[in-house]
């Protein structure tokens, strides 16, 4: 095996802390540079000349339901990495690939499903999740156009594992930072330029979640990667998926009773204290996950 030098796979020649480094540090910059997605995103909505605050009680309400959304990612993602890194442990690619493209196509199923539900309950649970008749148009706007992307969403978050667990860290941040980067310059372009608003930063993240899918599905599927993404492959095969789900059960729900804590707050705070501390709880959010990104980094080099 060979990683993005064409040296021997750093797996298996690498000693144990210095291997941790090198798979940890890539890590950590990609949860920073995720982060960057949302924040970015309240940034230029909080600026907005007309509705800004509500706007980003909005955005900040939708924030539970993506990170919901992500959840299923993880489901699949951090279940999958671990038995492909086992099989290519034994040197058992075939297995690896099969595998992976279960993995695939569990996304592809979850995805549709995913954005089926929303289109159709999605003001309901929003609604639910702590949003106020005044911001409510502002959070269905931007979810509606954000759901249609679950697809590409569901792939980059859940793919992009799949580089790291091969030891091809550099690469999988560069995934990651195309598309936040994208989505930085597509923003205020679409919020302010074309005067879509709230409208237009779902745009901006969806067009990026989608070059970064691009990006990561090309390089799964070219000579650089040791295991490859067949469309052979790339089917449910159930005795492979449930160890892979029974493995990431333990993350997706940790993310998903995180996610009742920030509904609870949005919940609390719109009864007691209205679309202002709403907000302002979005905003604590965006800072909090900058103190606690460091976390998942390290647990995802390890």
């Amino acid at each position: 095996m060979k990683n993005e030098n064409g040296s021997s796979n750093i797996l298996e020649t690498m000693p144990v802390k210095a291997l941790f480094v090198k798979m940890a540090v890539p890590a950590v910059l990609s949860q920073l540079i995720n982060i960057l997605y949302n924040l970015v995103d309240k940034m230029f909505i909080g600026h907005m000349e007309s509705g800004g605050a509500q706007a980003l009680a909005g955005l900040g309400v939708t924030t539970p339901v993506i990170l919901f959304l992500s959840a299923f990612a993880a489901l699949v993602s951090m279940g999958g990495a671990p038995k492909i890194a086992i099989a290519l442990g034994k040197n058992e690619r075939e297995l690896a690939e099969r595998i992976m493209g279960s993995c695939m196509a569990l996304l592809l199923v979850i995805s549709a499903l995913l954005t089926a539900g929303m289109l159709i309950w999605g003001e309901r649970i929003l609604l639910m999740f702590g949003a106020s008749e005044n911001m409510i148009g502002y959070a269905v706007d931007y979810m509606r156009i954000y759901c249609l992307g679950t697809v590409f969403i569901q792939l980059s978050l859940g793919l992009n594992t799949f580089i790291t667990t091969q030891g091809f860290t550099k690469i999988s941040m560069m995934n990651v930072t195309i598309g936040a980067l994208i989505n930085v310059m597509l923003d205020p372009i679409l919020i302010y330029g074309c005067g879509l608003g709230i409208r237009g930063a779902a745009i901006a993240t969806v067009i990026a979640q989608a070059v970064s899918c691009i990006f990561i599905v090309r390089f799964l599927q070219s000579e650089k990667s040791m295991i490859k993404l067949r469309i052979l492959y790339i089917r449910m095969d159930w005795k492979l998926l449930m160890p892979c789900i029974m493995l990431g059960m333990s993350p997706a729900l940790m993310q998903i009773t995180e996610n009742m804590v920030a509904i609870s707050f949005n919940t609390v705070l719109q009864r007691y204290g209205g679309d202002l501390a709403v907000a302002s709880m979005s905003i604590l959010n965006s800072v909090m996950q900058f103190v606690m990104l460091l976390l998942p980094g390290l647990v995802q080099g390890a």
